[in-house]
């Protein structure tokens, strides 16, 4: 008897989901946007957004499944105390950012090279300069004040900053980058693209040439224009998937 494609495996909640996120762990990875066994993924699974499913506990980005990810309550004070535990700093940053803000439904935070040089700097902001970093404009916010590991206080020191839905990336100064959005699709292209944009303007500053910084009002129309663009987000993560799936890559298991 044939079996069935992993994808269609019909006894796991939200397998779908857990396939997008998959996928999405398996090419921050290939990208080389990932901290080895750091760094989380979580994305709501309910309608008010507080249960979701993250990332185990100290599993590398190249080597999570659909099948490997935790559903977690970030209503539920007994979670820390489960056999198979999140990571305490995931729990902090992600539980509270889902606890708090039902519009982030998906979370991703990373260590990204271009994007932790950039929340090194003294001046954290990434000014309109390409059409890239032009999509961020306006709908980042930079957190200056960095309390050491994202504990819960830390986690819900965060979260309150990201109240407004039109910020979806927040440039964590001294730490990384943390993105939100609607699907996994949309969060990973936005952190697909951020980090592009940082790399841009990091090597447009190591040139020590002045910069050509987009007016104010076509920086604003162009993310405008960037964030209604027709199905982008869910093509790109389409395309990531059919690359892997070609690959006989087992992030579906």
């Amino acid at each position: 008897m044939a079996q069935a494609h992993p994808k269609s495996v019909p006894n796991i909640e939200h397998w779908q989901e857990r396939v997008d996120m998959a996928a999405a762990f398996r090419w921050t990875e290939r990208l080389n946007m990932h901290e080895g066994v750091a760094n989380h993924f979580s994305l709501a699974v309910n309608y008010t957004g507080t249960q979701f499913l993250m990332n185990p506990n100290q599993m590398h980005f190249a080597r999570i499944r659909a099948s490997d990810l935790l559903l977690l309550d970030a209503e539920d004070p007994t979670t820390m105390a489960r056999p198979d535990a999140p990571d305490p700093t995931a729990w902090g940053l992600h539980g509270s950012i889902h606890r708090l803000c039902p519009h982030a439904r998906c979370v991703m935070h990373v260590h990204s090279i271009h994007a932790t040089v950039l929340a090194s700097l003294a001046d954290s902001s990434l000014p309109p300069i390409d059409q890239n970093c032009a999509t961020f404009y306006n709908r980042y916010v930079i957190d200056d004040g960095y309390g050491g590991l994202a504990f819960e206080n830390e986690g819900a020191r965060c979260a309150a900053m990201l109240t407004d839905p039109k910020v979806k990336v927040m440039i964590m100064g001294n730490h990384g980058v943390l993105v939100i959005g609607d699907s996994v699709a949309d969060t990973f292209n936005r952190l697909y693209y951020f980090e592009r944009a940082a790399e841009t303007y990091i090597r447009a500053l190591q040139t020590g040439q002045p910069l050509r910084v987009l007016p104010d009002d076509v920086a604003e129309k162009t993310a405008r224009e960037l964030e209604d663009y027709p199905e982008q987000s869910e093509r790109h993560l389409s395309e990531l998937k059919a690359i892997l799936d070609d690959e006989g890559n087992n992030y579906t298991g």
